[in-house]
């Protein structure tokens, strides 16, 4: 009977001590665990608690377009993703995340205040505007505000642009350019266009995006 009454006791406090643990849990297994928790505890590792990431490593997540988020987490899990700082990190952390946890991790980041970042070369910045705002005709390239926005601010599936890395966005441009890392998407073509000064300028001026705009 005593053994009974023990066994019962240590179930029912590893039972409360589990329901305690979810508020600060990093299981990405268990869908009873809060988005925001998720991120805080897991995301915010690479991403910031906040989403403004310090490292240029890791983009931005404050902010950014709930439906784009989905879309990349939704790849990064069926392992259409593959570009190399992504698969490296995502693929594994995403395995098992359901369609509501990464919407709820959408939401959570979408919610978030993007920061200013920081400051970028004057006359590279000048040359990513005129990119930005007017494309490059010559080499028949569209403007980037035509889909994600006057303000960089993105729309749907289209990424928030504005104060994100310089080195992340030239990395991503690279990686269109080589196609078969993220495929089908608009992109592909409108990255084979620019040259790597040309990313380096739009880029540049897309972290330095000022605040007023």
């Amino acid at each position: 009977m005593k053994n009974i009454l023990l066994m019962l006791a240590v179930g029912l406090a590893a039972t409360s001590s589990g329901c305690s643990n979810l508020e600060r849990s990093r299981d990405l297994a268990n869908p009873n665990v809060p988005p925001a928790v998720t991120a805080v505890q897991v995301c915010s590792n690479c991403h910031g608690v906040d989403g403004n990431s310090v490292s240029p490593n890791f983009p931005r997540l404050a902010g950014q377009q709930p439906v784009y988020i989905i879309e990349q987490m939704q790849n990064f899990r069926s392992q259409h993703r593959s570009d190399p700082a992504g698969f490296e990190y995502m693929w594994g952390l995403s395995h098992h995340l359901t369609d509501d946890q990464i919407k709820g991790l959408a939401d959570y980041f979408a919610k978030q205040v993007a920061q200013p970042n920081a400051p970028a070369d004057v006359q590279q910045m000048a040359a990513g505007k005129e990119i930005f705002e007017k494309g490059l005709p010559a080499k028949e390239a569209p403007p980037c505000m035509t889909c994600h926005g006057p303000k960089g601010e993105g729309l749907a599936s289209f990424p928030r642009l504005a104060n994100q890395h310089r080195d992340y966005l030239v990395k991503q441009l690279q990686v269109f350019q080589r196609t078969d890392e993220r495929p089908n998407t608009p992109m592909t073509q409108v990255a084979h266009l620019l040259s790597h000064e040309e990313m380096e300028s739009v880029a540049s001026y897309l972290q330095a995006f000022p605040n007023d705009k």
